[in-house]
């Protein structure tokens, strides 16, 4: 065992610098009232002694914790396989580092999961939520609402009822999938697929309108329900195919479950985009450049949505925005999308 040399006091600072211990205290915790020069003998005493501030003792001052919890709404299974949520936690983690906060991972497995993320949010631990990838029936937004934690989610907030006080992040999933259908049609495709997202999730429903906005008459049977998962996408291409022959282009909720289709295509000896043409949607990369064919796909920069949301999440706490739930005016913000082409279709 060795010895580790004591850590240096607020009073080795004050003593240091020539000044109150009260004095160092305002200035490490980021108190008002202290003259420049001050400030400055105690940031070069800090310096100096390598003075670390106590979190515990500073958020007693501030009552800022410094913390920020990001809670998926999915299991870890999901999460770790899933290129889209680690491009989202790179975004938001970023943003946080910039800041100097911490980021909080909490994943949900069950029932018995969401209420011990609604404790701990309760708890006091954090300054603030970043929840996405909700569910329609998820009972986070609720404990959240009833922690009283100030929270911005990602994705449009359907089980938000007629509450205009939610904060959140989206992307113009509607439009994207018009665009992505129109381009389709543009090819000279009359019989254009659609394999969905999940339908227990915002994102995955409009895409479905935006599907439907352009595909008007659209055979129901062209329509092959799926879950965002590879799996999915192969589950519900060889749907298609085995009522939907003559099905000739696929728009797929994501580009995973568009890698799925595109295999089971090969498998089927349907050549994309000779056969049928697919489009997927996110511009994941490296994946959309992968696939063989290199995926046609609309891009929605997640990255810059995860930014966006913890950067509105700092914001809020720096003003003083009432919390979550408490009657704010609206505020969404939906970020464009742009279709990519490249040789799926």
């Amino acid at each position: 065992m060795t010895d580790t040399a004591p850590r240096p006091t607020l009073e080795a600072v004050a003593a240091r610098a020539g000044v109150s211990r009260a004095t160092v205290s305002r200035v490490v915790n980021g108190g008002d009232g202290v003259r420049d020069i001050l400030v400055e003998r105690v940031r070069k005493a800090v310096e100096e002694l390598g003075y670390v501030p106590n979190q515990a003792a500073r958020s007693l001052v501030t009552r800022r914790h410094d913390a920020i919890a990001v809670v998926v709404a999915e299991p870890e299974t999901r999460v770790f396989a899933d290129p889209f949520f680690a491009l989202q936690l790179r975004g938001i983690s970023k943003e946080l580092t910039a800041h100097d906060n911490q980021l909080v991972l909490l994943l949900t497995e069950g029932r018995d999961d969401h209420a011990r993320v609604g404790r701990y949010l309760a708890g006091g631990h954090v300054d603030g939520a970043l929840v996405f990838s909700l569910h329609l029936d998820d009972p986070l937004p609720e404990l959240i609402q009833r922690a009283g934690v100030p929270t911005v989610f990602g994705g449009r907030p359907g089980w938000s009822g007629d509450r205009r006080d939610v904060v959140y992040v989206d992307s113009d999933n509607r439009g994207g999938a018009r665009d992505a259908v129109r381009h389709l049609a543009g090819l000279g495709r009359t019989r254009i697929a659609h394999i969905t997202g999940a339908l227990d999730q915002t994102s995955a429903v409009d895409r479905l309108d935006g599907y439907r906005d352009v595909m008007v008459d659209a055979d129901p049977r062209l329509i092959a329900e799926a879950d965002f998962t590879p799996a999915g996408g192969e589950r519900a291409m060889r749907e298609l195919l085995g009522r939907c022959p003559d099905v000739d282009a696929v728009f797929a909720a994501n580009d995973l479950t568009a890698s799925g289709a595109l295999r089971v295509l090969r498998e089927a000896g349907r050549r994309a985009p000779d056969d049928v043409a697919v489009i997927g949607f996110d511009d994941m990369l490296p994946l959309a450049e992968q696939t063989d064919p290199p995926l046609t796909t609309v891009r929605q920069d997640i990255e810059e949505m995860g930014r966006l949301m913890a950067r509105l999440l700092l914001r809020g706490l720096e003003r003083g925005t009432p919390r979550e739930g408490a009657g704010d005016p609206p505020s969404g913000v939906v970020l464009p999308t742009t279709l990519v082409r490249r040789a799926s279709a």
